[in-house]
């Protein structure tokens, strides 16, 4: 029978070099803005709660930093507690508030769809956190050109997508990830590469019929 001579980890031991960096910390440049998104529901998943992180860590470095709560996002962004809102329930139980209100008390900006406050989740505007701004959905798509437009940097949260070039996206534009070719086509079937068009050469039919003037690809 094999002997196990390591010693048992104890409080205090380190099994990783938590010191060593291997890339520059980079800092925000005059007027660089970022942009966190969320369409991520509260307490599924820790990506919810990382982002926030990124956010905070984002506009420390100087970028001028918003986030955007859509869909099931808005969840991140209500008022909670139990037995009364505020009220910590567990250990954790709050800690999307706590980091929402920290980016905003740090100039941070948090903007949250009217539409899916009410419509999916049965929420009103007094739901959200106090200094969150609520937004019709017609806002969440500009707010996200507005900081294209910009050359922004935007952190999606919730929203798996192959990303192609830019130059591949004009010479073929169902290459983009939102083309609805491309993403009608991306789960489960058999594609040339991840994310891009279908082999059988009825997807490859259908997305050359997709790339002529006015095609949705950017819907």
């Amino acid at each position: 029978m094999p002997a196990v001579t390591k010693p048992a980890n104890q409080k205090g031991d380190f099994l990783v070099d938590y010191e060593d960096k291997v890339f520059e910390d980079v800092q925000a440049g005059e007027g660089e803005k970022a942009l966190v998104t969320f369409h991520t529901v509260a307490f599924e998943g820790s990506i919810g709660f990382v982002n926030l992180l990124q956010a905070t860590r984002l506009k420390r470095k100087g970028f001028e930093t918003s986030i955007l709560l859509y869909g099931p996002g808005v969840t991140l962004g209500v008022q909670r507690g139990f037995p009364t809102l505020g009220a910590e329930a567990f250990p954790g139980h709050l800690n999307f508030n706590n980091q929402i209100v920290k980016f905003m008390e740090e100039g941070g900006k948090v903007y949250a769809c009217r539409f899916a406050l009410q419509a999916l989740y049965g929420h009103g505007e007094g739901a959200l956190i106090p200094g969150i701004t609520p937004i019709s959905p017609l806002d969440v798509l500009d707010l996200i050109l507005i900081h294209r437009r910009d050359g922004a940097f935007i952190l999606d949260t919730g929203r798996s997508k192959h990303r192609a070039r830019p130059e591949e996206e004009a010479a073929e534009p169902w290459r983009s990830a939102s083309c609805p070719v491309n993403r009608g086509f991306r789960h489960g079937e058999k594609t040339e590469r991840p994310g891009c068009r279908r082999a059988d050469r009825a997807g490859s039919d259908l997305a050359r019929e997709n790339t002529g003037p006015g095609a949705g690809c950017n819907s």
